[in-house]
């Protein structure tokens, strides 16, 4: 069969056909290999910064070269990012209620969120309770899931140890949601004042919980 009829078959250019892949340049390679101990070093730079330290060093580089090596090399900047807190639309909403707040005392309002540590390889995630008063750190877990369990380990320490504040504030991420994370607080009886827009909110007090 001729090439070109195997070529519209597979519906291919016939150019494909003929191209014959090269290998990786003993530069690539070099270069490749000090790329990979430099992102070991800071895996929260990207490829701009990488690209100045590789000058730095002499190598005779760009932004644009020093990104197609990293994408083949399979290795991308570690950093924060905007998708810890994922919420679950069956999870209920609760609205932002510090506005106009004014936190005068220790123990008035706590809030919690999750980020990223990043590991020589990889990362793992980072959940703490914080006093927004005195900024304190009252309880933190690591975990490599995004799981709720270690955010409620957390919780329930920050509450064994300083008891429980007035109010919570948070995201509407799943982990904080859920009713295994919200059934803690509503056992330890204080509000629920989350960080996005929601419709309804609850309040719970000595004598129990309710909507608002």
């Amino acid at each position: 069969m001729p090439i070109t009829t195997q070529c519209q078959l597979l519906g291919l250019s016939r150019s494909s056909r003929y191209y014959q892949p090269r290998g990786v340049s003993e530069a690539d390679l070099t270069l490749m290999r000090r790329l990979d101990e430099l992102h070991l070093e800071h895996p929260f730079l990207g490829a701009r910064k990488l690209a100045r330290l590789l000058k730095d060093e002499a190598f005779a580089v760009g932004r644009r070269h020093v990104s197609t090596l990293m994408r083949r090399m399979g290795i991308e900047a570690i950093y924060r990012k905007p998708r810890t807190s994922l919420p679950d639309r069956a999870h209920r909403i609760y609205p932002y209620l510090l506005t106009g707040v004014s936190i005068e005392r220790a123990n008035q309002v706590w809030a919690t969120d999750i980020t990223y540590l990043p590991m020589a390889k990889g990362f793992v995630y980072l959940v703490a309770i914080l006093d927004l008063y005195s900024r304190k750190v009252l309880a933190w877990r690591t975990s490599n899931t995004l799981a709720s369990d270690f955010c409620i380990e957390a919780l329930q320490e920050a509450l064994t140890r300083f008891g429980s504040p007035e109010i919570f504030n948070t995201d509407q991420g799943s982990q904080f949601s859920g009713e295994a994370f919200t059934e803690v607080l509503r056992d330890n009886a204080f509000a629920l004042a989350w960080m996005a827009r929601g419709a309804g909110s609850i309040t719970c007090s000595s004598s129990g919980c309710g909507g608002v």
